[in-house]
Order: structure tokens, then C-alpha cells, then sequence
């Protein structure tokens, strides 16, 4: 009687456990039908929104999509579209209605897209005004071979699918801001997007490459800001985070770099921090001569769930550089490597003795393991986007 009783209770449970198996299967299935696991990457931002085939007329379902210290950005979320269909640049005081600048300016919230595929060859910064979206999904924009973007004393901005390269200083000129002031403006360094005295900024799926001094630079009291699914290539000193030493308002910064790629031909700044909080997670760092992450004057650096991979040079395979040389001027400061993986002899200097849960109270999102670095970067930088599809 025992024997038949367990036999029995064993094939109750082999039955629950195909019927258990079964259900899976069926539940996999009907996911796939709805296309959930053909765009679904672990990377939250994209997850988000792109598994949607009509995310042409949900685009400002984008602004409902960003992590980290940036994620209450909105953008252009609650104003009207602008569409983009002149890629003139001919007067920065006067632009004309259609061109990018005309449409940055205004001071009501845009949203703004290109009706087609454009060069956009700045004369001079493109000035941008609070609460605006620049969404280049569908259609291949570069801002190039000229000036290019300042965001200075505004708030609420998303950048979005732009080429931004081979930007050039300019300056010495009247520039408008806005439909009713415009100003003189002193020569600019070159950068491809420059953040002044700003908040809630979020860089979005850019290619960045090669301009005159930064990719990005985020100065002057400017915060609450992500840089993310960027794609950074061929350049020197690629973001720049704190305006100097001494300039103590820089405290109040808090940037967040996720799921970015850091490319081929990079050399330093990956960035390179001073006074703030900033958290580096789960990007992919492939290239670089000198570092990946730099500071000075005490900056918190949280690296999570990052790969880095070291360089042939066997003089440059730390990640980390402290531009005080002396350790007694940095052991303190709160850097930390968690999770992080190091590739052919990259090593981190961690250093200060913050406890787990300050960096955690502080940190602006949960990390993902390492080893899905490749997955959640694989799509880093503009996105080739076709109406009708899954972007």
C-alpha cells in the first residue's frame, strides 16, 4: 500500500509538472506573438518604448522613458510638434520659420522632428530655449562642420537620435535665445553639446565624434542630468563634468552615464569629474590611451556594472586618474567599483570610505550585471529608425 501511494503521489507531481511545463511553453508563445521578446534587451530605456511599431505617433511616449538623475526630464512632452523642413542656418539673429533654430528659440514647449534626412551646418551655437524635445527618429540628422549646441540657463531638455560631429569654435557674434532677446556672444570652445548652468537634461541615443574640445561638457551648477545610449568615437577629451576646481557650485551636480558605448579612437574623459555626485553604470568602455574616468576636487564617482576593456599599452590599463598626484590629496574621496568587470589587465583605484548604503541612497538606478553589458550597449547611438517597425 505504501509503494502505491507514492507511485501515485509521483505521478501527480510528474502530471503537475508537465502541465506546469506546458503553460510555460503557451505563455512564451503568446509573449512572442506580442513581440515582447523580440525588442526586449534589458535596457530599460529601450524597453520602454521600442517594442512599439507605431512609436511614430507615440513619440512623446519617449519622454516618459529615461532613468537616473535625468529621468524627470520632459522635453517638449506638453507642447505641440514642430517639424523640421528647411536645414538652412543663414541668420542666428533671424532665422527663418522651418529650420531647426527657429524651432529651438520659441518659448513655448515643442516638440521637434524632421520632415527628411539633413546636413545642418550651424553659423553659430544653436541657442536652445526650456522644455524642448529634438527627436530625429526616422530620418538621418547631423549637426556638423560647424557650430553646435549650447543648452545655457534653461531647464527641461531631451536630445534625441542626432550625428553630432566635426564641430568647429565660433563666436564673436549676435545670437538669439529666444523671439524676444538676442545677445552678443564670446567665441565657443567646439563642443558638441554644451550644458550651462542647466537642469533636467537628457542625452539620448547621439553619435558623437570629433569636435573641436568636448563631446559633452556639463559646467556651471548645471544637474539632474543622464547621458545615455550614446555612441562616442575619434575623439581626445570626450566629456567634461565641472567647471573648475574651485567652483564650488558644482556640488549640487548630479549626472548619471548609462548604457553608452565608448568607441574606437577615444583617448580620456569618460568622463572626467570634479565637485558632484556621478554615477557610471553599465556602459561599455572599448578604447582608450590615457583613462576612462578622471577627476580632481573631490568628486563621488559610483562605477556599477561596467566593462571596461584595457588597452595594449601596458602603461595605460588603470581606469581611473586623479589629476592631484599626491594620494594623501585623494584617498578620501568616494570612488568605488562594483560589480565592474576589468578586461586584459584594467584595474580601478577605489578609494574613501563611504558606506554601501550611501552609495546606494544616492545612486540613480540599479545596476545590471556586467555581463549583459554587451546586450544592453549593442544599439548605442542613433538608431536607424523605419515607420511601421520596431524602432
Amino acid at each position: 500500500m505504501m509503494n502505491s501511494g507514492m507511485n501515485m503521489l509521483k505521478m501527480i507531481q510528474r502530471n503537475l509538472s508537465i502541465s506546469y511545463f506546458t503553460m510555460s511553453i503557451r505563455n512564451s508563445t503568446e509573449r512572442r506573438k506580442l513581440g515582447y521578446f523580440s525588442c526586449t534587451t534589458g535596457n530599460p530605456i529601450d524597453d520602454c518604448w521600442r517594442c512599439d511599431r507605431h512609436w511614430v505617433r507615440n513619440r512623446k511616449r519617449l519622454a516618459d522613458c529615461s532613468i537616473g538623475f535625468g529621468r524627470n526630464a520632459i522635453g517638449g512632452r506638453d507642447g505641440r510638434y514642430y517639424v523640421v523642413t528647411d536645414s538652412g542656418d543663414d541668420d542666428p539673429v533671424n532665422p527663418r520659420p522651418g529650420t531647426l533654430r527657429h524651432a529651438v528659440i520659441q518659448d513655448a514647449p515643442l516638440w521637434i522632428v524632421f520632415k527628411h534626412d539633413m546636413v545642418i551646418t550651424l553659423k553659430q551655437e544653436l541657442m536652445m530655449n526650456s522644455f524642448k524635445t529634438i527627436d530625429a527618429r526616422g530620418v538621418n540628422v547631423q549637426i556638423a562642420y560647424g557650430a553646435c549646441i549650447t543648452i545655457q540657463f534653461v531647464t527641461n531638455i531631451i536630445i534625441h537620435g542626432l550625428h553630432i560631429h566635426d564641430c568647429k569654435p565660433t563666436g564673436n557674434a549676435m545670437v538669439r535665445n529666444s523671439p524676444s532677446h538676442y545677445g552678443w556672444r564670446t567665441m565657443a570652445d567646439g563642443d558638441g553639446i554644451s550644458i550651462f548652468g542647466s537642469s533636467h537634461i537628457w542625452i539620448d541615443h547621439n553619435s558623437l565624434s570629433n569636435c573641436a574640445d568636448g563631446l559633452i561638457d556639463a559646467i556651471m551648477g548645471s544637474t539632474a542630468i543622464t547621458i545615455s545610449n550614446n555612441y562616442f568615437t575619434h575623439h581626445n577629451e570626450v566629456i567634461l563634468l565641472g567647471h573648475s576646481d574651485s567652483y564650488i557650485r558644482d556640488k549640487v551636480m548630479q549626472v548619471t552615464i548609462a548604457f553608452n558605448h565608448f568607441g574606437e579612437g577615444l583617448i580620456q574623459r569618460m568622463p572626467r569629474c570634479r565637485h558632484g555626485y556621478f554615477h557610471v553604470v553599465n556602459n561599455d568602455y572599448t578604447h582608450w590611451e590615457m583613462y576612462a574616468i578622471g577627476g580632481s576636487a573631490d568628486p563621488t564617482i559610483n562605477s556599477q556594472g561596467n566593462r571596461y576593456l584595457a588597452p595594449v599599452n601596458p602603461f595605460a590599463k588603470e581606469v581611473t586618474k586623479r589629476v592631484e598626484p599626491w594620494e594623501g590629496s585623494w584617498k578620501h574621496w568616494n570612488w568605488r567599483s562594483e560589480g565592474d568587470l576589468m578586461l586584459n589587465g584594467a584595474y580601478f583605484t577605489a578609494s574613501g570610505r563611504a558606506a554601501p548604503r550611501s552609495y546606494a541612497r544616492a545612486s540613480s538606478l540599479a545596476a545590471k550585471s556586467s555581463s549583459m553589458v554587451g546586450t544592453i550597449t549593442s544599439n548605442a547611438g542613433a538608431l536607424s529608425c523605419h515607420i511601421g517597425y520596431q524602432c
